[in-house]
């Protein structure tokens, strides 16, 4: 280890993205603004990031390609502890249950805790949606199974799926249809299978393009499948939604940059030329990284939609 800063990931608590950074037991936070310059190179190896906010006791390394930055054990401590697992029957918290819509023909239903607002659709990339009702986790839970079956949808969409149709999206007239269609389906079943206790809520589309400044981006054209050591990453951030984050890179166009995979990495800073020092800082990295070019990425990169891998370092 190096002694510089892990990143933690992007978190949605409000209208903009951040970056949390720890070291030891120092923690950070960097807001992140569109046109602002965003740079790092990966040391050594990655390490599990640990599980429920303890860090990994056996200090493991994962895969550079793995989304969830964690060990077998920590991986299962995780899922143990969580909404999805079904093991807190007793939780006495309200639930909500959600529409979200990614791309055309692409929705899903799902449930989060109601104090937290629209955080969760705001960290899955969901372009749109809508509440659905709330009440107790058992009843939402209950709702979400009952939408799955009934109507044919998911609970989950893959990334790569809403990485690919991101740079086409049609207008925003035709994304508030595909989700007021939906939310039709799902009141009709009221009083067939949707239990008692939960609350139906009215229908208001919340669209979230321009919160993530799809609206004012070029499309993405590839994505960093993985971090190596001495890798860099650096660009321009022009929007981000979910985990993702969308880094104009001169000569090679929009790259998307999964911050899950920069999880559990050493990270140095690499300051862009066209961002002065002082903000620089901000960013929680290193400061001892040499600087290079204001558009840099030297990692593996796969081009968005197809699958095929972009060979070398870049």
């Amino acid at each position: 280890m190096s002694g510089g800063w892990w990143c933690a990931g992007v978190r949605w608590p409000g209208q903009a993205p951040e970056l949390g950074w720890s070291r030891g037991g120092d923690r950070r936070v960097s807001v992140l603004a569109y046109g602002g310059g965003l740079g790092f190179r990966a040391l050594g190896e990655r390490h599990c990031k640990g599980a429920r906010g303890n860090v990994c006791p056996l200090g493991a390394v994962v895969p550079g390609r793995s989304t969830g930055g964690r060990c077998a054990e920590c991986a299962r401590l995780d899922r143990a502890h969580s909404v999805a697992a079904d093991t807190m029957a007793d939780d006495p918290r309200t639930y909500r249950v959600y529409l979200a819509w990614f791309g055309p023909g692409m929705v899903k239903v799902g449930i989060t805790g109601e104090e937290r607002g629209a955080a969760r659709l705001r960290e899955q990339g969901a372009v749109a949606f809508s509440w659905l009702g709330r009440g107790p986790l058992m009843a939402a839970r209950r709702t979400e199974e009952v939408l799955r079956a009934a109507l044919g949808v998911p609970d989950r969409i893959p990334y790569a799926g809403k990485r690919a149709v991101r740079g086409r999206l049609p207008g925003r007239e035709e994304r508030a249809a595909e989700v007021a269609e939906l939310y039709g389906r799902a009141e009709r079943l009221e009083g067939r299978g949707w239990p008692e206790s939960l609350e139906r809520l009215p229908l208001e589309v919340v669209d979230q393009v321009a919160l993530f400044g799809l609206d004012r981006a070029p499309a993405p054209v590839r994505a960093v499948r993985e971090l190596v050591d001495g890798g860099v990453v650096a660009g321009r951030l022009v929007a981000a939604a979910g985990p993702d984050l969308h880094l104009a890179v001169d000569g090679v166009g929009v790259v998307v940059l999964d911050t899950r995979l920069i999880t559990g990495w050493d990270l140095a800073a690499v300051p862009a030329k066209a961002v002065p020092a002082d903000a620089a800082e901000g960013t929680g990295a290193a400061e001892t990284a040499p600087a290079v070019a204001e558009s840099d990425v030297r990692v593996p990169l796969i081009d968005i939609g197809s699958g095929g891998v972009q060979g070398g370092l870049f």
